[in-house]
């Protein structure tokens, strides 16, 4: 049965009702979106300094000063990755009558603030949502409040709505930690502006490269479709190729997932396996190996013989008891003793390092000066494995 007829006939249609769909399909305004821009904002903040953390968070009468003029003014550029500098000026005022600091102001003082930020936009995180536009952000600055000035660590939540490319509105609120916490308070600061922004680079949307992806094709698909509709057979014979490489290169991927898995799960069970010989213990002021100590080692001389891609770093302690010095010169004897014996029974030098730390890594409370039994002080005379995979 000759099925070229039928299948060019099927696949004509197929790109007849393609054609069609296709000039239903152009590109708009909406399917584009800006990705980079100079930003100014130009409007008015508000201070919460009133020392009561969260506590007067929307006490407006009592806590917040408020300019009644514009009082912040910002210049920034953010860039495609979703990144934003943006350097920061305020003024505002503490009224009289306000509280601050967890005190009722008596005059009014003056509040100036210059901070700069580096922000993130969340829609590369959400993906496009048109003019709502979230970021959070960090920085740093420096704050004259209350008569008092501070350098400050800055935090920021805020979001953008957008009425065209350049003009919005902008609202942000800010948290202002002091440096200098002794003699300076943390507070917040909200701002609401008009956002205009300039040098504009626009870019499509994810649904407009997608788009755009589809006319591309459907584009390619009427080339081929002029060219010659015999090649809808040999686009079939190369499609199931793809599918049947495609399937191929699953099951591959399965199989060396299972063998990763797999492996994993020995190593693990090899990592518990070290783990569970324990470690080496010493005597007081002694580096001898006790004939405990050796079949404690002999153990690890065996799983290292079963894994040869296998390191071990060994790393020696002491107790504090002792000068520091001799401490620390007790302890690399430890660990060279440990390694020795590892090494005379057949283990390559390359394959065990060691560290010396004297009593600087302390498992418990028994520094200097902190009475201690001689059980509590043994478990410091040690020396421990750290397993390295090569």
């Amino acid at each position: 049965m000759n099925i070229s007829k039928p299948l060019t006939m099927m696949v004509m249609a197929f790109f007849s009702y393609a054609l069609t769909f296709a000039q239903d399909l152009e590109l708009t305004k909406k399917d584009s979106i800006v990705q980079s821009y100079w930003l100014v904002t130009v409007g008015a903040n508000a201070v919460d300094d009133s020392g009561h953390e969260f506590n007067r968070l929307f006490d407006f009468d009592g806590a917040w000063n408020i300019a009644p003029y514009p009082s912040r003014v910002s210049i920034g550029r953010y860039f495609k990755s979703g990144i934003g500098l943006e350097a920061i000026g305020s003024y505002n005022q503490y009224k009289e009558g306000k509280i601050v600091d967890k005190v009722v102001m008596q005059e009014d003082v003056d509040y100036y603030g210059f901070d700069f930020r580096v922000s993130y936009d969340l829609n590369m995180i959400l993906g496009e949502t048109g003019f709502f536009d979230p970021y959070v952000g960090i920085g740093a600055g420096y704050t004259d409040a209350n008569n008092q000035g501070r350098g400050t660590y800055n935090a920021v939540l805020g979001f953008r709505t957008w009425f065209s490319d350049h003009w919005g509105m902008d609202f942000n609120s800010t948290g202002k930690w002091a440096m200098d916490t002794e003699n300076a308070t943390n507070h917040i600061q909200h701002a609401v502006g008009v956002a205009y922004r300039f040098d504009v680079e626009k870019g499509l949307s994810r649904k407009g490269e997608e788009k755009l992806a589809l006319l591309q094709e459907m584009e390619k698909e009427q080339k081929r479709v002029q060219d010659s509709i015999a090649k809808a057979e040999e686009e079939a014979r190369l499609l199931a190729e793809r599918l049947q490489k495609e399937k191929e290169a699953a099951e591959l991927a399965a199989a060396e997932k299972a063998k990763r898995e797999a492996e994993e799960a020995r190593r693990a069970k090899l990592q518990n396996k070290i783990n569970e010989l324990g470690n080496v213990y010493f005597k007081l002021n002694s580096s001898y190996l006790t004939s405990k100590d050796k079949e404690l080692l002999d153990q690890l001389v065996v799983i290292m013989e079963d894994e040869p891609n296998l390191t071990i770093k060994v790393t020696a302690h002491t107790d504090s008891r002792g000068t520091k010095k001799y401490n620390q010169w007790l302890s690399e004897r430890r660990a060279e003793r440990t390694v020795g014996y590892v090494i005379s029974k057949g283990i390559s030098e390359d394959r065990i390092s060691h560290e010396a730390f004297g009593e600087t890594q302390l498992t418990n409370e028994c520094a200097d000066g902190v009475r201690c039994t001689e059980e509590q002080h043994s478990k410091n005379r040690r020396s421990d494995f750290q397993v390295i995979w090569n």
